[in-house]
C-alpha cells in the first residue's frame, strides 16, 4: 500500500476546498507538541510524521510506536507554518488516537496471554473500519499481536457460510487442498474439528467454542495424533476478562474482533507553544 497516498487522502477528506479558518491567520511559524492525557501504546507516530511532512512542517518522535507514553508526556514536536499545522492537527490526531488506542488494547491482552501461554499469539480479524484496514492491523502488529489475513486474498478460509452455501463441509475442504496446502477451516463442534483434521486442514478454527469445550477438543486430537499437525483457533466472545482461560485451553492463536472494531481511542491533543 501507498501509505503516503492515503495519508494525503485523509488530509483532502477533512480540509476539503480550503481551512477558512486557518486562512485568516498570519501565517507565521510556530512550534506544537503532541501530548498523550493518557497512559498507552504509542502506534502511528511516523504516519502523524507523514502528514505534516506533507504540509511542509518538520516532525520529531519523542516516542517512538510500541512505546509506553504516560499522562501529559510529549509524543511528537512539530515546527512549521501556522495554517500546515492546524490544518493536519485533527487528521493526525484522529490517527494517532484511534491506532494507539489499538496497539494499547493489543499489548492488553497478548501480556494476559503469555503469562499463561507462551506459545499462544493473538488475532485480528477483518472487524476493521473500511479504509482503514492497513493502519488498523499496523496498530495490531505495533502492540504485540499478529495481522492474520489483511485480505481475502491472503488465504482460502471455509465459514459456517460458505459450508452451507455448498451443502458440504468435505466437498469444500477437498477442493481446498487442490489450491493450496494452508487454509483454514471454521467449526462449530468437537466432530467437525476432527474430521478437519482428519481431512488434512492445516488451521481449524474452533468458533464460539468454550474453553472446556476446546480442551476437550485438543485431547480428541491427541488421542489420535493429529493435534501437532494442525493449529487451533479460539474465536468468538473473548475479551480481557476471559482470555486467560483460552490462552490456558490449549489453542495456537487467539483472534479478538474487539481489538480493531471497539478499541477505545487514545486521548492526545496538539499544544501550540507561546
Amino acid at each position: 500500500m501507498n501509505t503516503k497516498k492515503e495519508i494525503a487522502r485523509f488530509l483532502s477528506e477533512d480540509i476539503g476546498q480550503g481551512d477558512v479558518t486557518a486562512s485568516i491567520l498570519t501565517n507565521k511559524r510556530i512550534v506544537a507538541k503532541i501530548i498523550s492525557r493518557q497512559e498507552a501504546i504509542v502506534a502511528g507516530s511516523e504516519f502523524v510524521k507523514d502528514i505534516f511532512s506533507i504540509r511542509g512542517c518538520r516532525v520529531i518522535i519523542l516516542r517512538k510506536d510500541g512505546t509506553r507514553t504516560r499522562p501529559n508526556q510529549t509524543v511528537l514536536k512539530i515546527s512549521g507554518p501556522a495554517r500546515s499545522i492546524l490544518s493536519c492537527e485533527r487528521t493526525a490526531l484522529n490517527l494517532l488516537s484511534r491506532m494507539s488506542g489499538i496497539a494499547t488494547l493489543t499489548s492488553e491482552l497478548v501480556g494476559k496471554v503469555k503469562s499463561v501461554s507462551k506459545k499462544t499469539d493473538v488475532y485480528s480479524t477483518r472487524k476493521t473500519a473500511p479504509g482503514l484496514r492497513f493502519f488498523d492491523k499496523e496498530a495490531v502488529r505495533i502492540g504485540g499481536g499478529k495481522k492474520h489475513r489483511v485480505t481475502l486474498a491472503d488465504m482460502i478460509m471455509i465459514k459456517d457460510n460458505h459450508i452451507a452455501s455448498e451443502g458440504s463441509l468435505v466437498r469444500l475442504i477437498q477442493k481446498a487442498k487442490k489450491r493450496s496446502k494452508k487454509f483454514e477451516v471454521e467449526v462449530e463442534n468437537q466432530e467437525d474439528a476432527v474430521l478437519a483434521a482428519t481431512l488434512g486442514v492445516s488451521i481449524i478454527m474452533l468458533d464460539n467454542f468454550t474453553p472446556e469445550k476446546i480442551r476437550k477438543t485438543v485431547s480428541a486430537l491427541k488421542k489420535i495424533g493429529l493435534r501437532n499437525k494442525v493449529r487451533l483457533e479460539a474465536s468468538g466472545g473473548i475479551d480481557a476478562k476471559n482470555i486467560k482461560e483460552f490462552a490456558r485451553a490449549g489453542v495456537d492463536m487467539i483472534s479478538v474482533g474487539k481489538i480493531t472494531n471497539s478499541a477505545s481511542a487514545i486521548d492526545f491533543s496538539l499544544k501550540v507553544q507561546g
